[in-house]
């Protein structure tokens, strides 16, 4: 796909601009990373080139240098609160994080359980870190947290809490999920370093919203779009701009805070080495977009992909109306309908023309391959056969997958299964062709084509079954879906 993002520009100038900002404090620098460390696909969607792991690959410029505390919330650990798109708990996916972050060499220190106020779960999730060898500390909930600074710039406040020990320069808290506490944890250790006598510093690494591209330019509205359900709103950060008489972009919970911050350092230091939210970053990739109308068409493309992931959820039964209006409020911002979307435009046509449900696909030429529902496949299966058909040119009217076979995995489906739908599923389609390929030359060559659909666009009339979308996920393909359930 066209690409709109100097990833290797990126990887260098940020690792400088941390290094730069380590330097500043005395060689000891907490860094709060906000958004994912690795998969970051909401990046790689509106800023096309980005790779999903290029915040790790940068790091990996800093490993000697680095460290990793991995922040969870008692409160979260308690309630057994789920990463929606893993579908495993915050306690369970601290674990897997240390897992990513070690086997890709990189120094856990330790995990710091905060919000704590003798939670049993939290207790026992505890007992089993130290089972596997693996060092915890616990922060307490301080009364009037964020504001009675008072307390909290005490003995009785962050003085109260574990320090946690580190032995780099630079230490990366990271979490789970929103609301874990990393910012609270960062500050914590600042005052409780200042009173070793070492003068720490803090910086946030957060990829969006873009501080230096404008405050309703596409990228930015499209990270509004990511975060309607947290209902985060996009400012012109106004410490900055009467800083510095600079426009610089943050969303609101950073400046809500910032008064907040700045009497916590005031209160640590006796000042604020920063005189606005957007100082404490250290995001460059503003400075690493090459080419500003691809971005803007890739975010234009992720606002309608987060309006029909909302309302699906509202399809299947979540309270999401806010949600939904806030992203409708967004197209108006950014000049768009879902018509914007091709793939969209074409599916929903294939459906009217065809009275079955439909799909369709954008390949990376921009050529439109359309499907519809049979009596023997569904309209994603059929579609991954017609994409693969065309890319390998293979004739459309040429039937890959026999009738012959297919009736007999039907067959299995509803009788012996107890299924409802015969029609085959993607997964099934390309088990099929699979086996066929041995004996098959089209069948090998439409396979071979696979790779090609990475970055493919792809829109269907139905809400498509777990099994399809983890399919299209695989292929790396930008699936959305009308908001109607299968019948």
């Amino acid at each position: 796909m066209k690409i709109g993002f100097d990833n290797e520009k990126y990887l260098r100038i940020q690792s400088e601009h941390i290094r730069e900002r380590i330097a500043q404090f005395d060689g000891k620098l907490y860094l709060e990373l906000g958004g994912k460390l690795f998969d970051d696909h909401h990046a790689s969607r509106v800023l096309p080139g980005f790779k999903p792991d290029s915040k790790l690959r940068m790091f990996a410029q800093l490993r000697d240098q680095l460290e990793i505390v991995i922040v969870v919330s008692a409160e979260d650990i308690e309630k057994n609160k789920v990463r929606a798109d893993l579908g495993i708990t915050y306690d369970e996916d601290v674990l897997r994080l240390r897992e990513e972050f070690m086997s890709r060499d990189f120094m856990v220190g330790s995990v710091v359980i905060t919000h704590y106020n003798g939670q049993q779960a939290a207790d026992q999730f505890r007992k089993r870190l130290e089972r596997l060898g693996i060092k915890s500390y616990v922060h307490y909930l301080i009364d009037g947290y964020p504001h009675n600074v008072e307390l909290i710039a005490s003995d009785d406040g962050f003085g109260k809490n574990d320090y946690v020990e580190t032995s780099r320069e630079l230490v990366i808290i990271t979490a789970p999920g929103p609301g874990s506490g990393k910012m609270a944890v960062c500050l914590s250790q600042l005052y409780n370093e200042n009173k070793r006598g070492i003068r720490a510093g803090y910086a946030k690494f957060e990829t969006f919203p873009v501080w230096n591209l404008p405050l309703k330019h596409p990228v930015n509205i499209a990270y509004e779009a990511a975060t309607a359900d947290l209902n985060d709103v996009n400012m012109i950060d106004p410490f900055h701009l009467e800083a510095y008489d600079k426009i610089a972009i943050n969303y609101n919970r950073d400046i809500e805070i910032f008064p907040v911050l700045n009497a916590l350092f005031e209160g640590i230091y006796g000042e604020n080495p920063y005189k606005s939210p957007t100082d404490m970053g250290v995001n460059m990739v503003g400075f690493c977009i090459s080419d500003d109308e691809v971005c803007c068409n890739a975010s234009r493309d992720e606002i309608i992909r987060r309006y029909y992931s909302a309302t699906n959820k509202m399809a299947d039964g979540l309270d999401n109306e806010r949600e939904v209006n806030k992203i409708l409020m967004l197209f108006n911002q950014a000049k768009i309908t879902t018509a914007y979307r091709r793939v969209t435009v074409a599916a929903q046509a294939k459906q009217e023309l065809t009275e079955q449900t439909a799909a369709a696909m954008e390949l990376e030429d921009g050529t439109i391959i359309t499907a519809k529902s049979s009596p023997l496949l569904g309209c994603s299966a059929a579609l991954l056969l017609n994409a693969t058909k065309h890319l390998a040119g293979i004739d459309h009217e040429a039937k890959l997958i026999p009738q012959s076979l297919i009736e007999p995995v039907q067959k299995t489906k509803i009788e012996y299964l107890g299924g409802k739908n015969p029609r085959l599923h993607t997964d099934e389609v390309l088990v099929a062709l699979s086996v066929l390929s041995k004996d098959d030359e089209q069948c090998r060559l439409a396979l071979e084509q696979l790779p090609k659909l990475r970055g493919c666009q792809v829109h269907s009339t139905v809400m498509l079954s777990e099994v399809d979308r983890k399919i299209f996920k695989k292929l790396g393909c930008g699936l959305t879906c009308d908001p109607v359930r299968k019948k």
